[in-house]
């Protein structure tokens, strides 16, 4: 491989992770979801520094051509991510119901629901 390929890997990886971290200094992404990133960021620098590290475990897996397994892998983080990203959504809309419905009974017991049209 060319020496600006992996030149290129190392610069991308290295700007995810200080992106990342930038992001997660300024309080627009939390931590749990960080970390994730960062796992992904780190393995990106170090299959980029260490190129045969991605052709030795192809090789322990039995893959015949390494960029199947990295297409392989993302494809799962990628489902993973969706996954968990789907969660919270779910989590996060049953919050929100509850929390309307809790709203809704507060209204009606202070005084009625003619409130509501007013909060529009």
């Amino acid at each position: 491989m060319h020496l600006g390929t992996y030149l290129l890997g190392i610069v991308v990886a290295a700007i995810a992770t200080g992106f990342i971290l930038e992001m997660l200094r300024r309080g627009i992404l939390r931590e749990k979801f960080a970390a994730l990133w960062l796992a992904v960021s780190a393995t990106v620098l170090v299959l980029a520094v260490f190129p045969g590290v991605l052709t030795w475990l192809a090789d322990l897996m039995g893959i015949a051509v390494p960029t199947n397994l990295l297409f392989f892998v993302a494809a799962v983080v990628l489902l993973m991510v969706s996954v968990q990203l789907s969660y919270e959504v779910s989590k996060l809309e049953a919050r929100t119901r509850r929390l309307a419905e809790d709203l809704a009974l507060l209204r009606e017991e202070v005084g009625g629901t003619d409130r509501i049209d007013d909060a529009k």
